[in-house]
């Protein structure tokens, strides 16, 4: 069973677990450091590969007694704990620290503190185990029906292996002192009065024998490996911001830091980061979740979604395959490193989705403006150009002008949009529709990548491109505002099912037409008026789907709850359109959200209205940090500054309409174009500083992307 076989959800994690992440490594663990073998999702996670599934610490045959835990970097964790007495004495002065990294593989620091004035002979075992289980058995709960694993002791050290598919995956444990045995490694040691002993147990995966490079070794020094100074690299050159609301500055803040945890890295382009969907269960790179999540960060690193593209450009299908539903042009929906996998970036590769293809396109017209290395979109142009073909021979099944999507086996995905869970996508009496399904929300994204292939051809002096693209995205407007608009209901459908009967769902998809600006002028404020009314606006974000629908759950995944990403788009919508106060308002809503996550906002939270509980309710299997989330407080101080470059025109927009409650919010070190410029703001002031050479200030908005376009006579001129 593959990968994307599977519930769309996270899977649970035990209640206080600390989790640790270095680019697709993670450990979750609980609040003691210890990883049980109860059959749960704990564990340390190489490649998709678990490679350690049972790791407990026992002092003098018990157990610590929990101090604290702190997660002071994205890839390190700290555990205090106070052992066990020899004679069982009550208030023990011994005190356990346990250092945590991980990386390639992981390393634990453990040091025994003795406070008495005596000294103590201590008995310390460390029980291991590592199943090797594919994440995707982790995640859904499954056992695996292949080989156990051999355990044996092999120069000092246990190596736990077993093989799969052809391939062998292992773990090899050490530590200096120990006494190795096929159950774990023991030690004994007598902590002097008043002082300390201390060792460092080395985890190392094997694939095929081999070990990865850079695995942890005694004579490294873990903060000095590259994962560590990529992110003290990325800390050093985002964006300083500051802010006078300081719950907003603990939010942006985090959002950065985040974001940083969450880059992975090619092993062939090791400079090349792109932005991985969330941790722990979707360290990958997925199509549509990273075009997204960088797109929404380009104040922080306008690189990320450079890298992102790349990445994804070569991955790009090539040829018809239905079983992973690759077609010539798609950009892939999610990689893996599991099991059956390669050992680059480009292991395995599923193809299954409606929406990453046009969002790659749209987001390289986006990188144009904001003064992209021109090597660097040239080199994308051919990409962009075949993913537009996939558009126009896959995408639209039937010749009508719209993308649908149909799974061509029976174990892709049944729905292949953001809500890609098998019950998203439902008419407003809660019947579920049948593909081929197109969503509103992937016409918009066409319309996106026809504005920014025009712009694209502007910007290469295309005038005869510029304007045929131009022609293309006012031919599907047009279209969609007839097919999908429900002049009855006064909002867009949420799609056209198999029978291209419109699915007539309130749903948060329609902000997403907002946002990219496909919504006719004159139906805009209707569409406004449903997504702010109460069936959909909680007071802490918006709805997926309205309260009043016949598939409402504010408990569910994708049938109302609040998803951050989604409403900070949909805010990036109203504010397009000219609904300044009901941005704002949705805006502060999120970031009052973040303050009752201590400013990381999870993957979505429930979707109950503000004045039923003191605080969002969270949702149970949510991805914390995950990567659209940890970007949409970045997209929603872009929307409020109203902050837009354009190169392609010489010009930069900044018209801020801050809150007063907000005080001076100033961003030094943004990155545009080779330069490095301030931002300062307060209230509807802004300044920039450091503008590149050949760039205007403009404070005014910028007018809407369409009447910019050689076209815009077409008809474009109607949207915003």
């Amino acid at each position: 069973m593959t990968a994307w076989n599977e519930d769309t959800e996270a899977a649970a994690s035990e209640t206080g677990s600390v989790t640790v992440v270095e680019g697709s490594s993670f450990c979750i663990s609980s609040g003691s450091g210890d990883i049980s073998s109860d059959g749960g999702t704990n564990g340390a996670f190489f490649q998709d590969t678990r490679i350690i599934s049972r790791w407990v610490l026992r002092i003098n045959g018990s157990l610590r007694e929990p101090l604290v835990a702190q997660r002071p970097q994205p890839f390190g964790a700290t555990f205090v704990g106070r052992a066990k007495w020899p004679d069982g004495r009550f208030d023990s002065p011994l005190v356990v620290r346990q250092v945590r990294h991980i990386g390639p593989g992981l390393q634990d620091d453990i040091t025994l503190e003795n406070y008495s004035g005596e000294p103590v002979e201590c008995e310390i075992e460390l029980l291991l185990d590592a199943d090797q289980a594919d994440l995707f058995d982790v995640k859904g709960g499954r056992t695996s029906d292949g080989p156990r694993p051999s355990r044996t002791v092999q120069d000092g050290q246990l190596v736990i292996e077993t093989s799969r598919n052809g391939q062998r995956r292992g773990t090899a444990v050490r530590a200096k002192g120990a006494d190795v045995m096929t159950d774990g490694l023991r030690f004994r040691a007598t902590v002097p009065a008043r002082g300390k002993w201390a060792t460092s147990v080395i985890v190392v995966p094997l694939i095929n024998g081999e070990a990865p490079a850079e695995a942890f070794t005694e004579s490294g020094q873990p903060h000095h490996r590259q994962g560590v100074r990529r992110h003290r690299d990325w800390e050093q050159n985002v964006p300083r911001v500051t802010v006078g609301d300081s719950n907003l500055q603990a939010a942006l803040n985090r959002s950065q830091s985040d974001l940083g945890s969450l880059r992975i890295f090619d092993p062939h382009h090791p400079d090349r980061a792109a932005v991985a969907a969330g941790a722990p269960w979707f360290m990958a790179l997925f199509g549509r979740d990273s075009v997204l999540a960088s797109y929404m960060s380009l104040m922080v690193d306008p690189n990320l979604a450079a890298g992102t593209l790349q990445t994804l450009a070569g991955l790009q299908g090539t040829k018809v395959d239905n079983d992973s539903e690759e077609e010539p042009g798609r950009i892939p929906h999610e990689v893996r490193l599991g099991i059956t996998a390669g050992l680059s970036l480009g292991g395995t590769a599923y193809y299954g989705t409606a929406d990453a293809t046009p969002l790659f396109v749209g987001l390289l017209g986006e990188l144009s403006r904001w003064g992209l290395s021109a090597d660097i979109i040239e080199s994308l142009l051919p990409h962009a150009d075949r993913a537009l073909e996939w558009i126009d021979n896959y995408g639209d099944r039937d010749g009508d002008g719209f993308v649908e999507y149909l799974r061509p086996n029976d174990h892709g995905l049944v729905n292949q949009g953001w809500k890609d869970s098998w019950d998203g996508i439902n008419f407003a009496d809660g019947t579920m529709a049948e593909a081929p399904i197109a969503l509103c929300e992937v016409q918009a994204y066409v319309y996106s990548a026809y504005v920014g292939r025009s712009q694209l051809a502007r910007w290469s002096g295309d005038q005869e491109l510029e304007q045929h693209w131009a022609g293309r995205a006012a031919e599907l407007k047009k279209a969609f505002n007839e097919k999908f608009w429900l002049p009855e209901k006064g909002y867009f459908a949420e799609a056209l099912d198999k029978d291209k009967r419109p699915v007539d769902a309130l749903t948060s998809n329609i902000g997403h037409c907002l946002w990219v600006g496909i919504v006719d002028e004159d139906k805009a404020a209707q569409v406004v008026e449903h997504l702010m009314s109460p069936q959909m606006f909680t007071g802490w974000g918006i709805r997926t789907l309205a309260s009043d629908m016949g598939a409402y759950n504010p408990v569910s995944y994708h049938n109302g709850s609040v998803w951050p990403h989604d409403t900070a788009l949909v805010a990036t919508g109203l504010m397009r359109y000219g609904f300044v106060e009901e941005a704002r308002r949705v805006a502060q809503a999120i970031f009052d959200a973040a303050e009752h996550f201590d400013g990381r906002l999870p993957e979505l939270f429930c979707g109950f209205d503000r004045g039923e509980y003191p605080g969002p309710v969270p949702y149970p299997t949510a991805c914390s940090p995950q990567a659209w989330a940890a970007a949409a407080p970045v997209q929603l101080a872009r929307v409020l500054l109203r902050f837009d470059p354009d190169f392609t025109r010489g010009v930069v927009h900044l018209a801020p309409i801050l809150d007063r409650d907000f005080g001076e919010f100033r961003a030094e070190n943004v990155l545009l174009d080779t330069s490095r410029i301030t931002i300062a703001a307060n209230g509807a002031e802004g300044t920039i500083e450091g503008l590149p050479p050949g760039l205007r200030f403009r404070s005014e908005p910028r007018p809407p992307l369409e009447d910019l376009l050689g076209g815009h006579g077409t008809g474009l001129k109607a949207g915003r």
